[in-house]
C-alpha cells in the first residue's frame, strides 16, 4: 500500500455535482489500495467573491483578518468533500491547516510553510480513513492562520507530498502542461515530461499551470509530481528530473504574467536621501518587487523604475501617496496596461535572442523593458500588442 497526494483546484470543486464526481475519482484510488490525502481550493469563484466583499469596506483591508476570511473558502471545500465521500459509504476527515500540523512563517497573505507535523495525518490514514486537507493555509507562530499566497493550494499538496514520501497528481481544468496557455494560442502542443528547472521559470515567469514555490518544494525533495486533467481521462504531464529525458527544443515555453505593473519615479534627487526613503516606504508596505532599474536622467537627477504585481495595488497606491507626501518634488505614477512576455527553455542563446528581435522588428511591436536570466529572456509589453507577439512567438518556435 502506498500513499497518494490528490490536488483539486477551484473548477474542480465548483459545484456539489462535480464535488460529488472528486469524492467518486478519491473513493476509486482508495479501491485501488492506496491511502489517500486530497488538498482542495475553495469552490470556484469563492476567493474572489470574498475578497470583493472586503473590499467594499475598506480597498486595502488589514492583512490578518484579511487572512481569516479567504481561509473560510477552503474550509467550506473540505467539509462538502468530506461529507460527499461519507455519503458514499466511506470513511473520511476534513483538516484546516492548522488541524494538519502545517506550520508557516513570514507575512500575511504571502506566508510560507515552515513544517509539517504528520503525525495526525498518518494516525488517521491508518484508522482507513480519506483525509481532506484545506490547501493554501496554515497558522504561524502566534497562532493566527495566514495564507500561502497565488498557488497556495499546489504548494500545500506537494509540501504534504514531501513530508509523507509520496507522490503528488495536481488535478487541473487542462490536460497537462502546455508551453503557452491554449486560450491564448490554441495550437499549443501539450508537454509530456518537463524538468523541474524550466517548470520553476515557467512558473516565476507566469505560466498558471503550477505556482513556483510547489515546484521549487518538489525539486528540492524529489517529488514526482503529475498533472492531468480532472475532468478528462487523458494522459498528463509528469514535472521530473528524470536524466534519460532529452528536450532538443531550445525553447520549451512562454510564461505570460498579466499581473505586471509599473511603478515609475522620477526627478529623484541624486545626492540626497531620496533613494534609500523610496525603498523604505516600499519596504514598509512588503510589496513584491520583480524588476528594480535606475536611468539617470542628469548629473543631478535619476529615476527609478519598478515591476511589481497588480496584486498589489492597493499597496502600490499607498506608497506613491507616501512616496509624493514626504517627497514633494517627484513625479510618481503606476502603468497596469502591460504584461510581461517570458521566452523559457535551456537554449536561450543569441539565435534565440535574434529570432525575437527580428518579430519585435517586422511586426512594428515595442517593448517597455527587457530582462534575462539563465533559463529566459522577458519583455514587458504594452497590452495592444500581447496577442499578437504571443502567437508570432508560438508560430517561431513551433510550440
Amino acid at each position: 500500500m502506498s500513499t497518494i497526494v490528490h490536488k483539486y483546484g477551484g473548477t474542480s470543486m465548483g459545484s456539489i455535482e462535480k464535488i460529488k464526481s472528486v469524492a467518486k475519482k478519491v473513493i476509486l484510488e482508495k479501491e485501488k489500495g492506496n491511502d489517500v490525502v486530497v488538498v482542495v481550493s475553495a469552490m470556484g469563484k469563492t476567493t474572489n467573491k470574498l475578497v470583493d466583499l472586503a473590499k467594499e469596506i475598506d480597498t486595502n483591508p488589514d492583512k490578518r483578518e484579511f487572512d481569516m476570511l479567504l481561509s473560510t473558502g477552503e474550509q467550506i471545500s473540505i467539509s462538502l468533500l468530506a461529507i460527499a465521500i461519507q455519503s458514499l459509504g466511506y470513511e473520511a476527515i476534513s483538516f484546516t491547516g492548522y488541524q494538519a500540523g502545517i506550520k508557516t512563517k513570514g507575512v500575511h497573505a504571502k506566508s510560507e510553510i515552515d513544517s509539517i507535523d504528520t503525525d495526525r495525518i498518518k494516525e488517521n490514514l491508518e484508522q482507513g480513513k480519506i483525509v481532506i486537507v484545506a490547501g493554501f493555509q496554515g497558522i504561524n507562530e502566534n497562532g493566527d492562520i495566514t495564507t500561502l499566497g497565488r498557488g497556495g493550494s499546489d504548494t500545500t499538496a506537494v509540501a504534504l507530498a514531501a513530508a509523507l514520501g509520496c507522490n503528488c497528481i495536481i488535478y487541473t481544468d487542462v490536460e497537462g502542461i502546455y508551453p503557452v496557455d491554449p486560450k491564448l494560442y490554441p495550437n499549443a502542443k501539450k508537454i509530456d515530461f518537463i524538468s523541474y528547472k524550466e517548470m520553476i521559470e515557467m512558473s516565476r515567469l507566469g505560466a498558471g499551470v503550477m505556482e513556483t514555490t510547489s515546484v521549487e518544494i518538489g525539486y528540492k525533495n524529489n517529488v514526482p509530481i503529475y498533472v492531468a486533467s480532472s475532468s478528462k481521462d487523458t494522459k498528463g504531464t509528469y514535472i521530473t528530473e528524470n536524466k534519460n529525458i532529452i528536450n532538443y527544443k531550445s525553447v520549451i515555453g512562454i510564461a505570460i504574467d498579466d499581473h505586471t505593473s509599473i511603478l515609475t519615479i522620477k526627478d529623484i534627487l541624486s545626492k540626497s536621501n531620496d533613494i534609500s526613503t523610496v525603498f523604505e516606504i516600499l519596504s514598509n508596505e512588503n510589496l513584491e518587487i520583480k524588476i528594480i532599474n535606475q536611468i539617470a536622467s542628469d548629473n543631478e537627477h535619476t529615476s527609478l523604475s519598478f515591476v511589481v504585481s497588480k496584486g498589489d495595488l492597493g499597496c502600490v497606491d499607498k506608497a506613491i501617496y507616501e512616496i509624493k507626501s514626504k517627497l514633494n518634488h517627484v513625479e510618481a505614477y503606476e502603468d497596469l496596461d502591460v504584461s510581461t512576455i517570458s521566452v523559457v527553455g535551456k537554449g536561450i542563446n543569441y539565435h534565440v535572442i535574434n529570432k525575437i528581435f527580428n518579430i519585435f522588428k517586422e511586426n512594428n511591436i515595442n517593448f517597455k523593458q527587457v530582462f534575462t536570466s539563465e533559463l529566459s529572456i522577458s519583455f514587458i509589453v504594452d497590452n495592444k500588442y500581447k496577442q499578437r507577439f504571443i502567437e508570432l512567438l508560438g508560430n517561431e518556435f513551433d510550440l
